[in-house]
């Protein structure tokens, strides 16, 4: 590993320094409310202990669950669906306008309904996360599947290439940066989504912390579930940008 690699997430945490500072100060000179924003320093002895005893875990496992569950399964529908669109011009026409219909959507506020048909258990945390996930990949997958190289197309062609040939070792490489991309932005909604639900509907996870928390007017509590849920988004992005750097290796500009 380079100087260079070690040195530049440096200006990032610099920064992140200079607004935790910003707030210690800011609270101390009574310009923001203790009770409503307690310092950085009164957090930190609340997110050690959660982190030493292991209390973090249980909440922290079941958000994760919801998210990876949701997300391989919208995931795996979208590029289906997608590649299939793309490929298919029938299906394409068959299915543009339930898609259309659908995709504006804010998947939020397909909550509330879910849990009409689905009730609160598990199966409606996940069918709201997988909906988030479906459309950003399909979206991505089919734009990739028509944005793949007509040179390329007629060479699988004039060599007997077969049409389900041409489509899994040449369309789907092809197209693999583009549903990687919209893979990438859905984990970040999965993440939205299983927190939002466990808010409304939920008996454990991170969601429901936060929310019980701001209901017992445990403040520092609040907060330190707030910054666990921040770094966990922050690590399934840098988990997923490792995955997608393995993946897309032969492309120069996301190479470690």
């Amino acid at each position: 590993m380079t100087a260079e690699r070690l040195l530049r997430p440096l200006p990032g945490l610099c920064v992140l320094a200079l607004i935790l500072g910003g707030l210690e100060a800011a609270v101390d000179a009574g310009l923001i409310r203790r009770a409503l924003l307690p310092p950085p320093s009164a957090i930190a002895p609340v997110l050690w202990d959660l982190l030493a005893t292991g209390a973090v875990l249980p909440p922290l496992l079941a958000t994760l669950r919801l998210v990876f569950a949701g997300f391989f399964i919208g995931s795996a529908i979208g590029v289906a669906a997608g590649l299939a669109m793309g490929w298919f011009p029938p299906v394409f026409r068959l299915l543009e306008p339930v898609v259309e219909l659908l995709r504006p959507i804010p998947k939020a506020a397909l909550v509330p309904a879910l849990m009409l048909f689905l009730g609160i258990g598990e199966t409606m945390k996940i069918t709201s996360v997988a909906l988030a996930v479906l459309f950003p990949v399909l979206v991505n997958t089919l734009q990739g599947v028509r944005g793949v190289d007509r040179v390329m197309l007629d060479a699988a062609r004039t060599h007997g290439w077969g049409r389900a040939h041409t489509l899994l070792h040449l369309v789907l490489p092809a197209a693999l940066p583009f549903i990687l991309a919209g893979m990438r932005i859905s984990l970040g909604l999965a993440l939205v989504l299983a927190v939002l639900a466990e808010m409304l509907a939920g008996q454990g996870g991170l969601g429901f912390l936060i929310l019980d928390m701001q209901r017992s007017f445990l403040v520092r509590q609040m907060y330190a579930w707030l910054v666990i849920l921040a770094v966990l988004g922050l690590g399934l992005n840098a988990l997923f940008l490792f995955v997608e750097r393995r993946a897309l290796h032969w492309q120069p500009a996301l190479r470690p």
